[in-house]
Order: structure tokens, then C-alpha cells, then sequence
């Protein structure tokens, strides 16, 4: 059973009708729940433009290996934001960190088309944007694609593209984070229940917050402040209704999944599958297991956003990927905590 599904169980879902409420739990009185700057997680942001739409990125580092990473439906670039600082803390690297189509503070002229077929195309061109080629003879970047939930899927989607198109890059890495293509075909089914369930608006963006970490959907404070205000946006009637309706992009879930196994253990560079707990492994992915084709790594007592709720742990996992492979020198001093698998 995956994370997402678990979550989905644990919310009690479905419920008995579409209004229905998670169960909470109770907050420490005299928390603060202010938003975070991203300022304090990142170096910089930047808009790469595409034709008519204005891709939002945050960047970390100015040496070392690229870490690309590619957010889940709903989430923004701000959901790596506690991973970024854990990461850059670790190992030799930079992070790289896109709002994509229709989330964050991207602006594209059709935000609702989030197909797997236009994500890859958005993916391969803010690659190319944010490293052109240059006329020397300077190496290729090196880059490792890292992404999320829906993320992942793009990830694995897009490596082959990236590849092919984008001379400038090198990629050395691909890492899917806590999905797996039976398990979330499965979840689907829970999807839109589990969308039309959660608050339609909320009163401020401590509010917001405040429901991210009662409704366990992050368990870290810290991580819940400076991702969820950008998961929202505030509207006419003052309200701070979510960024990105992501039931009418239900004519793409099945598309983002299908296929992922095959295309995970077809992509070329090295690769690593983590899961947040035991997760079921198709027969292709049982069968590239055993062959040595990709390393899993199982992170326990960690919801679906991996990323937030253990950014510290994930860190390790990513920071001793890259050193294993040679991609990067862990910082000195640096022990990793014990691996956990």
C-alpha cells in the first residue's frame, strides 16, 4: 500500500459525502503558523519564459551537480524548500526547483493542460532556458531529475527528452519519489473524493497552514509554512482559494501513470526508487529489483510528501546516491545517518 493511499485510509476517506471532514489532530497552543520567505531556503528565483507562459524557479548553489526537481499535483517548487537547505548542507550541489504548469507562481497561458505529453515539453524547455549551450568547449552539466508524486512520474517521462534534446546537460541521476505505477493507478479511484473533501477556501494563509498540519498532510511545521501559503491564492473575496483546481485535471491522471514502471527501467542513468514505507512493486519493477536495475530505498513513519516530512533523511538518501556514483563530494565533516534499507 502506498503512502498516498494510506493517507487516503487515514482521512477516512471516501466519506460519506463529498463535504465530509478529515479527522484532526490538535495543534501546540502558541505555535507560530506564519508564512515562511523563500528566501530562507533558496538563493534566488528566477522566470524562465516559453513562448507565451512564465515558468517561476528557485535555485540553490552555484557549483557541483544539478538536482532538478519536479513537484506533485498541488504542491509548488516550494515543496523542496527544507530538502534544498538539507541537501546543500551535505553534498557539493545545486538545487533547481520549478513551478510548474498551472501551480506556484507560474503564469501560463493554458494552465489546465497538464498532460504528460505538454509537462515533458515545459520540463525539456526550462532545461534548455536555464542551461543554453554554450560555444566553448565546457562539459555538459551535469543534472539529476528528482521528482514527486506526479513528479516522479514526469521525471521518469521526461529523462529520455531531456536527453535527446538538451545538449548541454548531462543527466547522471533520475530519483522517483514514493509512487509507483500499480499503486497509483489504484489510488485514482480515491482521488476525487479525497479533492472534494478538503476546505474550498480558507481565511488567511495561517489558516492554510494550519489545516496542512492538522489534517496530516505535511507533519513538520517548518515545511508546512513556507510551501502551503504558494498552494493557494488569494481571491476577490478576500478568501485564499487553491492555486490550482486539480479536479479538472483529472483527463490526465491516468496518463501521468501509465506506463511508469517500463519507462523507470528503461531510463539510462542510475536510478533510485523511494517509497515512504512498504509499497507493493509490480512485476516489472520485483523483476528490475532483483537485476540490480535501480537501488529502493524505504523511508518508514513518513507521509506521502516524502519531502516534507523528512527532508533531513531524504537528504542522506540523495547526498549518498550522488557520492556513491561520483557525481559529487559529500561537505566535509558530513555523516550521513544509517542507511534504511
Amino acid at each position: 500500500m502506498s503512502a498516498l493511499q494510506r493517507d487516503l485510509m487515514s482521512k477516512g476517506l471516501p466519506p460519506k459525502g463529498i463535504t465530509g471532514n478529515m479527522p484532526e489532530k490538535k495543534l501546540p497552543p502558541g505555535k507560530s503558523f506564519a508564512p515562511l520567505p523563500w528566501e530562507d531556503f533558496f538563493d534566488s528565483k528566477t522566470a524562465v519564459e516559453v513562448d507565451r507562459d512564465q515558468f517561476n524557479v528557485y535555485l540553490k548553489g552555484s557549483s557541483g551537480p544539478v538536482f532538478f526537481f519536479l513537484h506533485g499535483g498541488g504542491y509548488s517548487g516550494l515543496t523542496w524548500a527544507c530538502l534544498a537547505t538539507e541537501l546543500f548542507a551535505r553534498c557539493e550541489c545545486r538545487c533547481v526547483a520549478p513551478d510548474l504548469r498551472g501551480h506556484g507562481l507560474s503564469k501560463c497561458a493554458n494552465e489546465e493542460d497538464l498532460s504528460v505529453e505538454q509537462q515533458i515539453k515545459d520540463i525539456v524547455a526550462i532545461v534548455s532556458r536555464l542551461f543554453p549551450s554554450s560555444s566553448g568547449d565546457a562539459a555538459p552539466v551535469p543534472v539529476i531529475v528528482v521528482g514527486h508524486s506526479m513528479g516522479g512520474a514526469l521525471a521518469a517521462h521526461s529523462v529520455a527528452h531531456i536527453i535527446e534534446k538538451v545538449k548541454s546537460v548531462h543527466v547522471v541521476g533520475l530519483v522517483v519519489i514514493d509512487v509507483v505505477e500499480g499503486s497509483a493507478m489504484e489510488a485514482l479511484s480515491g482521488m476525487t473524493t479525497y479533492l472534494r473533501s478538503r476546505p474550498a477556501h480558507f481565511d488567511s494563509e495561517e489558516e492554510a497552514i494550519k489545516w496542512c498540519l492538522s489534517s496530516g498532510t505535511v507533519r513538520t511545521s517548518k515545511a508546512a509554512r513556507v510551501s502551503m501559503p504558494t498552494q493557494v491564492r488569494q481571491r476577490e473575496d478576500g478568501k485564499f482559494h487553491w492555486r490550482i483546481n486539480l479536479l479538472r485535471s483529472e483527463p490526465h491522471w491516468a496518463g501521468w501513470f501509465s506506463g511508469l514502471s517500463r519507462t523507470f527501467l528503461a531510463a539510462a542513468p542510475p536510478k533510485m526508487l523511494v517509497l515512504a514505507g512498504t509499497d507493493r512493486l509490480d512485476k516489472e519493477l520485483m523483476i528490475g529489483q532483483m537485476q540490480g536495475k535501480f537501488q529502493t530505498t524505504l523511508l518508514p513513519r513518513v507521509g506521502h510528501a516524502v519531502q516534507e516530512d523528512s527532508p533531513d533523511r531524504l537528504a542522506d538518501e540523495l547526498a549518498r546516491f550522488a557520492v556513491r556514483y561520483r557525481l559529487t563530494v559529500a561537505k566535509g565533516g558530513i555523516q550521513f545517518n544509517s542507511p534504511m534499507c
